[in-house]
């Protein structure tokens, strides 16, 4: 992406009540030029060979588009790639294509998937197509321009097909057009594409009583502007260097986030301001600290207990995300943390002192300064798997 623009993107999937593989799956390429290409396939049927049609379909799709090549040869190569099913006497996956370039323009390419979504300002902007036809397959395809704002959303059938089927609550299935409505409104709200992914396929698994029908794949771009988010956490070991941390600290442009009650009261004296607790707010986590506030900072909390809690959050963000109604809605320390890192900035700097506390230097308690060291490399690589740009100083 360019300097300002980011494509923020999650993808998720429900598998088919009683199987253990998917049908569909999604492949991601990010290209040194800054631009990205998603495929989204979906294997005939269920199990393992829809699993092996999807896979292959995705990959091989996504490393030719990724390579420039024409979409014709492209699908050529998938045809004769896939293993033909002695039953059926089919090879057949569906699939969409999204290649995103530095500059926002989408190339978006589609066969026999339910219709690719554009919101824009909180509701749905058509798409024209082209079409082709190629190895006897009808192919459609787009250009486009996204802009900052913009959110794509593209799902396999399963989608569509929710709370239909034996034993289900629906008679008639979601369909695309009912989805778009659906979503309408909270693709203006600022979510992450994760976690409007989530949400998506939570409704998806609700209207299917929990058990699936089919395997239910769900794909989301959000187009960003580049945010920065800058933490810091600790005193420096050497504290000649508390001046130059911080300074170089609030240099940066964005959120400024102080964690820990030794670096709060370090920055409190650096800003010449007072450091407050906020006692008794609402809708927060007894197990997690009071939050503090110093004019000047965005956010102060206590902590390893706080990042501990982050931590946890991110690797759940990494798997199914069940956790985001907690860290959504909260509004303890981790909760306050999480929005700001997983929703809103795109680029994090950590500042990070490495100076003991000593506090924390009993073998009694489980806390101690390796700890601390290690959610910060956990917590930055979980980041990085996000999509986040991310830059750690030790001080």
């Amino acid at each position: 992406m360019s300097d300002t623009m980011y494509a923020d993107i999650g993808y998720q999937s429900l598998l088919k009540n009683g199987q253990f593989v998917c049908g569909d799956h999604v492949e991601r390429i990010d290209r040194d030029d800054g631009s990205v290409v998603l495929v989204l396939a979906d294997g005939l049927g269920s199990g393992v060979r829809a699993c092996i049609l999807s896979t292959l379909t995705s990959t091989i799709l996504s490393r030719l588009v990724a390579e420039n090549i024409p979409i014709s040869t492209c699908v050529h190569a998938v045809v004769e790639a896939l293993p033909i099913s002695s039953v059926l006497q089919l090879a057949y996956s569906t699939f969409t294509v999204i290649n995103i370039s530095p500059s926002g323009r989408a190339i978006l390419i589609q066969y026999d998937n339910p219709g690719l979504i554009l919101f824009r300002d909180g509701k749905e902007k058509p798409i024209h197509y082209l079409q082709t036809t190629i190895e006897e397959k009808t192919i459609e395809s787009a250009e486009i321009q996204l802009q900052e704002g913009d959110v794509l959303m593209v799902f396999s059938d399963g989608a569509e097909n929710a709370g239909v089927g034996p034993g289900m609550s629906y008679a008639y299935s979601w369909g695309r057009d009912n989805i778009a409505e659906y979503m309408a409104p909270f693709s203006r709200v600022g979510f992450s594409a994760k976690t409007l992914n989530t949400m998506f396929l939570d409704e998806c698994s609700r209207r299917y009583g929990g058990k699936p029908g089919d395997d239910t794949t769900s794909l989301t771009v959000c187009m960003r502007t580049r945010k920065q988010a800058n933490l810091l956490i600790g005193p420096p070991a050497n504290r000649d260097d508390d001046d130059k941390m911080l300074s170089l600290f609030f240099a940066k442009q964005g959120r400024h986030i102080v964690c820990g009650g030794s670096t709060a009261r370090l920055a409190a004296q650096y800003l010449n301001k007072p450091l407050t607790v906020v006692m008794n707010q609402k809708d927060t986590d007894d197990d997690i600290p009071a939050i503090g506030r110093i004019e000047g900072v965005d956010l102060v909390t206590e902590g390893i207990i706080t990042l501990q809690r982050v931590l946890e959050y991110a690797k759940n963000y990494l798997e199914d995300n069940s956790a985001y109604t907690q860290w959504c809605y909260k509004r303890d320390g981790a909760a306050f943390i999480a929005r700001m890192l997983f929703e809103e900035a795109t680029d994090i700097n950590f500042f990070v002192g490495r100076a003991a506390n000593p506090a924390h230097q009993s073998p009694d308690l489980p806390i101690n300064f390796s700890t601390k060291m290690q959610i910060v490399y956990e917590l930055s690589e979980c980041l990085k798997k996000m999509g986040k740009t991310i830059r750690v100083s030790y001080f």
